[in-house]
C-alpha cells in the first residue's frame, strides 16, 4: 500500500476519539508529511507501539504526538531535541518551524550517526545532529524556544533551563519509577499532563547500544558510597588469638 496512505490511515487513527492524542492542525499536516519509514523500516513505521533499536527504545506515534503537543512550537521556533533517537520528531519539528531551526543532541555516537542517516534519507538533511551529553544541552545554538527531553530525569536538568529563551518551554518525563510528562518554563514552574514510561537519561560515559550499558557512573557511585561506610570481614570481629 501507499506509504503516503499508511501516514493519513495513522493519523486519523491518532485523531480519534479513543485516542486523541494527535490535536493539532500543524502536528496532523506534520506526521502525514513526514515519511516514517525512512527511520523506522516499512514493517514497524505505521504501528502503533514502541520498539528497540540500536538499544533505544523508539518512540510509538502515539507517545511522539504526546510529546510533541506538549512542545507546541510555533513557526520559526527554535527547538533542541535531547535524545534523537532515530530522528523522527525532529523531522516533525522540522516541517512545522523548518530545519535549520532544529538542532538534536544524542550521548550514543552510534544513534547519532543513524539519526543523520534517516533525516538525509528522509529529505531533512538541514536538521543538525551531534553527539553531546543532553544534560549539558547545546549552548552554541542557545537560547532556545523549545526544548524536548525524550528521557526521564528526576528533576529538570539546569543547563537546559538556563538555554531557554523568555517565554520557553521544556518538555520532559519526570520522574524514576513513577513518571509524569511535564512542561516545564525557565523559572522551573512545572505543569504536569498525565503518567509516561520512559527509559532514564543517560550520563556521559554510558552508552545505550552496548552490553555494560548498566555499569553506570551512577551505580558505581552509589557502590563506592557503600563500600566506604561497610567494614570488611575482618573489622566486623575481633578474634583474640591470644586467649
Amino acid at each position: 500500500m501507499d506509504p503516503a496512505v499508511l501516514r493519513g490511515d495513522m493519523v486519523d487513527s491518532l485523531q480519534h476519539e479513543s485516542k486523541g492524542v494527535v490535536r493539532s492542525t500543524w502536528l496532523s499536516a506534520a506526521m502525514r508529511a513526514v515519511p516514517r519509514e525512512a527511520f523506522v523500516g516499512e514493517q514497524q513505521a505505521y504501528s502503533d507501539r514502541p520498539f528497540e533499536r540500536l538499544g533505544t527504545r523508539v518512540l510509538s506515534p502515539s507517545t511522539a504526538a504526546r510529546l510533541l503537543e506538549a512542545l507546541d512550537p510555533d513557526a520559526d521556533d527554535d527547538v533542541l531535541v535531547v535524545g534523537a533517537g532515530v530522528g523522527y520528531t525532529a523531522a516533525v519539528l522540522a516541517e512545522q518551524v523548518g530545519e535549520a531551526n532544529v538542532q538534536a543532541i544524542d550521548i550514543t555516537r552510534r544513534l547519532v550517526i543513524d539519526a543523520r542517516t534517516n533525516l538525509a534519507e528522509a529529505g531533512y538533511e538541514g536538521v543538525l545532529v551531534d553527539r553531546r551529553d543532553g544534560a549539558e544541552g547545546l549552548p552554541e545554538y542557545a537560547p532556545y524556544d523549545r526544548i524536548l527531553l525524550e528521557a526521564a530525569a528526576v528533576r529538570p536538568p539546569q543547563a537546559l533551563l538556563s538555554q531557554l529563551a523568555n517565554g520557553g518551554r521544556l518538555v520532559m518525563p519526570l520522574g524514576t519509577n513513577e513518571q509524569t510528562l511535564a512542561v516545564v518554563d525557565p523559572d522551573g514552574e512545572t505543569q504536569r499532563l498525565g503518567s509516561v514510561a520512559f527509559q532514564p537519561m543517560l550520563v556521559e560515559g554510558e552508552q545505550a547500544d552496548t552490553i555494560e550499558r548498566n555499569r553506570t557512573r551512577r551505580e558505581d557511585r552509589e557502590h563506592a558510597r557503600r563500600n566506604a561506610q561497610s567494614r570488611t570481614g575482618w573489622e566486623q570481629n575481633w578474634i583474640d588469638w591470644d586467649g
